[in-house]
């Protein structure tokens, strides 16, 4: 029998503390003369712990989460690949973690040449002319794109009647927010048969309002747009820029450049293609990349070489100003550099080929299991379906919550909404055959349970520390602090929606 885990101000008591400092040696005045009205320590219910205890206990939660270094995380979309250990190493070097942004461009001469070196190594890889760091995350760089195909077409005398956005049924979320962010108005054609983008559609969607189309490559089924030179020249044609939404490049990488393909803009999530695993809890990077035509939209600052020093130019006339109060995450942006340095071109280019290797495998060999809607070769990604498991009266969600018993976090479930009940898997390139046969078999093990024990499956997960919540009572009655006595009586749901 496991002993119930207590929560921090469950744990230690009157004169708990830290290590004893030095008496201070300077006058001392109690902070509430200063702060007249403020809230101290005495009048909160703060919990009173010895250093052993704070680093037990978060250092148990630590076991307690499933992440990365845990485990397979096959979110597809999310690319939750291995972190080399040493990009962290070098991210937190002194020169870097303690360069400070407001600092003169002649004492941050090396972080400087991090970002430039950055947005040359990507403009080689995605072939366009030139790219800015600024952007903090994906959905920044897509509305960063769009302010500047806005600021293009206002320059050329065509802002106002073109304020539509084409986006298929299939993309991603944010597409479509980001639409609305810039004051665009979306416009959503459906797929294929085949999942990709219906040309029809979209040539009956393209006129003198448009003034882009928004696009994934490959799209969020893992499927690769074989059309999409012709998708780029009908957007043209009439006018329009064509947005490439980044975030499946790490199927791209080395092997096709999207500004060879007609995009005219992209954002990169180095946080998912190049390091610094997506989801991990700490800030991102999107940078945007741009055709030669958009390149003097660029966010300002932008790093240039002047009197044989890197600087920052805040002079830019058409920029669409900044969209980050610095030049970017910059700790990201460091990661990305070392991952791209340490692999090289040949190295970058193995690593997509072996993400399309793993996904297929997978797809393949779970399709005996699951209902596979889009047989067609996958790249980096693929989507089940589990709506024949409906009959047993089991549904995807309860898929996922078994999958955790297994040690694997679940993937990217209902999602995207052109599959019923959908199972959206990315492997990565960072998986061994040994955890993708894990992985699979559990997927297995799965689908014959909800066959043969179906109840199995409703009651995961099994072995997690926090069973299955009442998801829809917890949202609406939620709790955030502690109850103290009362969460004994109010039952496990009750107190794990009050712990969430």
């Amino acid at each position: 029998m496991t002993m119930p885990r207590r929560l921090l101000i469950e744990q230690g008591g009157p004169g708990h503390r830290g290590p004893a400092l030095p008496a201070c040696d300077v006058p001392v005045r109690p902070l509430a003369e200063r702060l007249p009205g403020v809230r101290l320590r005495e009048t909160l219910r703060l919990p009173q712990v010895s250093e052993p205890e704070v680093v037990r206990h978060f250092i148990e939660l630590s076991t307690l989460n499933h992440h990365i270094d845990r485990g397979l995380y096959p979110l597809g979309s999310c690319t939750m690949k291995h972190n080399p250990k040493i990009n962290d190493e070098l991210a937190v070097l002194p020169g870097f973690a303690l360069a400070h942004p407001l600092a003169p461009d002649e004492a941050n001469q090396g972080a400087l040449s991090v970002i430039v070196e950055l947005e040359r190594a990507l403009a080689e890889i995605t072939g366009f002319a030139a790219v800015s760091t600024q952007p903090a995350a994906g959905a920044q760089g897509e509305m960063t794109g769009l302010l500047m195909i806005r600021a293009w077409h206002r320059a050329r005398g065509q802002g106002e009647p073109r304020r539509r956005v084409i986006v298929p049924d299939s993309a991603h979320g944010t597409n479509p927010a980001s639409v609305h962010l810039v004051g665009y108005e979306t416009v959503t054609i459906p797929s294929e048969a085949h999942g990709t983008v219906d040309l029809d559609a979209l040539r009956a969607a393209l006129d003198h309002r448009t003034a882009a189309v928004m696009l994934t490559v490959p799209n969020t089924l893992g499927i690769f747009e074989a059309r999409i030179r012709d998708i780029t020249r009908l957007a043209h044609e009439a006018g329009a820029q064509v947005y490439m939404d980044g975030a499946n490049l790490n199927a791209l990488v080395g092997m096709v450049r999207p500004g060879d393909l007609g995009f005219d803009v992209m954002h990169i999530n180095l946080h998912k293609t190049f390091s610094t695993p997506h989801g991990g809890g700490g800030p991102g990077a999107g940078p945007v990349a741009v055709a030669a035509h958009l390149e003097p939209f660029l966010p300002a600052p932008r790093v240039v070489e002047r009197d044989g020093l890197l600087r920052m130019d805040h002079d830019r006339e058409h920029s669409v100003g900044r969209v980050h109060g610095f030049h970017g995450n910059f700790g990201i942006l460091v990661r990305a550099l070392v991952y791209l340095s340490t692999l090289g071109p040949a190295g970058l280019t193995e690593a997509s080929r072996t993400a399309i290797l793993n996904a297929n495998y997978l797809m393949r060999r779970l399709s005996q299991s699951f209902e596979l809607p889009h047989p067609e070769h996958c790249m980096h990604e693929f989507v089940l379906s589990g709506r024949a498991l409906r009959k047993h009266g089991v549904k995807t969600l309860d898929v996922a919550k078994r999958l955790l018993d297994f040690g694997v976090h679940a993937p990217t479930v209902y999602f995207p909404l052109i599959v019923e009940e959908a199972l959206m898997i990315e492997p990565t390139e960072t998986e061994t055959l040994d955890r993708l046969d894990h992985f699979a078999a559990a997927m297995e093990r799965i689908a014959r349970e909800a066959a043969e024990t179906p109840q199995l499956l409703l009651d995961a997960p099994l072995t997690t520390p926090v069973s299955r919540l009442d998801e829809g009572r917890a949202a609406r009655e939620l709790k955030l602090h502690w109850g103290g006595a009362r969460q004994a009586a109010q039952g496990p749901v009750q107190e794990a929606s009050s712990r969430a």
